[in-house]
């Protein structure tokens, strides 16, 4: 693949070759069943071309967006499966906070034959070059987890408007805001079960944490090995800085904690997609959170002002902040490990 490929044409070669497809053991009525394997090699082979923001998006589409569409009946799936069109995850609310799913004010109302769409989301990646919006809305009020239905919304639909969102960071994400003003849709625009939206989503965020490790192994290795080879060029009164044995320990230390990722990912793969563990994939996200940073900003400051250029690490660094935020935020995982205390120290000591 050219080296200058954008975003859209990257996922269209991906589903071109069959490798969107193959990320999946089997597709059920609630979405598809990932291959930890596959899902992470695919990562690891679009993070090896060195645009976080298209890794980004082909993660949230391989690993959310595209599940939670599986669970469709329409033609739309094989479209974005086969790489001829993406698709957006639409669920960060404009009127709520981010990790605040059931104080969503983007409505849905069902009548008959058709439905309405009202509201706003923001931050929302691929936005820009996105086909259909996958949108999470409340039908009826309340906070009830019943309360909500996801609508699968054409871009090109009346009454949708995208912005691309003001940031420098993550360009290849395609990453705006969203307007939906009186978009009428027919009724079969409703994706799955009404009122299963937020059990929907739930049985996915799992594997979109797993991936989002996966990543965060394949992008801290990448930094390691580049870091390494700067380490041996870069001279102090003339001895190479890789040969300082206070270089070499951090570097170890952080080459540790990476492999640490990767093996806690290769194990807990399988309790996340097939088992749908909430608590291992708590432990993975906190486990990115905990890790991702301490490695790149190590690692940036190993390069000195170099990592202040325009490519450079600390752009890496600032990019690599969705590891900790993006699908829940490392603290908000930590409680939630820490609910889990009891049956996970039984199980280490078993």
């Amino acid at each position: 693949m050219e080296p200058d490929a954008g975003g859209a044409q990257v996922w269209q070669r991906l589903g071109a070759a069959g490798v969107l497809r193959a990320q999946y053991r089997e597709r059920t009525p609630t979405g598809l069943v990932a291959d930890p394997g596959r899902l992470a090699a695919t990562l690891r082979a679009v993070d090896a071309r060195g645009d976080n923001g298209i890794t980004l998006s082909v993660l949230v589409q391989s690993a959310s967006a595209l599940p939670i569409l599986a669970a469709g009946t329409g033609p739309e799936f094989d479209q974005v499966a086969d790489g001829d069109g993406e698709v957006a995850l639409a669920a960060t609310d404009a009127g709520a906070a981010g990790s605040d799913l059931t104080g969503l004010g983007t409505t849905v109302d069902i009548d008959g034959d058709s439905v309405r769409l009202d509201g706003g989301k923001r931050w929302v990646t691929t936005a820009t070059r996105a086909a259909y919006f996958l949108v999470l809305a409340r039908h009826r009020p309340g906070r009830h987890f019943t309360a909500f239905t996801w609508v699968l919304v054409p871009a090109d639909a009346a009454g949708v408007r995208v912005t691309p969102a003001t940031t420098t960071l993550l360009p290849g994400a395609g990453i705006g805001h969203v307007e939906f003003s009186g978009v009428r849709l027919p009724a079969s625009a409703v994706l799955g079960r009404q009122g299963r939206g937020l059990a929907l989503f739930a049985r996915h965020m799992g594997t979109e944490r797993l991936a989002g490790a996966q990543w965060a192994a394949a992008l801290t290795s990448r930094v390691l090995a580049e870091t390494r080879e700067a380490l041996l060029r870069r001279e102090i009164d003339g001895r190479a800085l890789w040969d300082h044995e206070s270089v070499r320990q951090e570097f170890a230390a952080c080459l540790v904690r990476v492999r640490a990722l990767r093996a806690l990912h290769e194990s807990l793969g399988e309790r996340v997609v097939a088992e749908h563990d909430a608590t291992s994939a708590a432990i993975l996200k906190a486990s990115i959170g905990l890790t991702a940073d301490e490695v790149l900003s190590r690692c940036a400051r190993w390069r000195g002002a170099d990592g202040f250029a325009d490519d450079g690490l600390q752009l890496v660094r600032a990019e690599a902040a969705v590891f900790g935020i993006g699908g829940g935020v490392t603290e908000l995982m930590l409680g939630a490990i820490a609910d889990a205390a009891g049956p996970l120290l039984e199980d280490l000591r078993s």
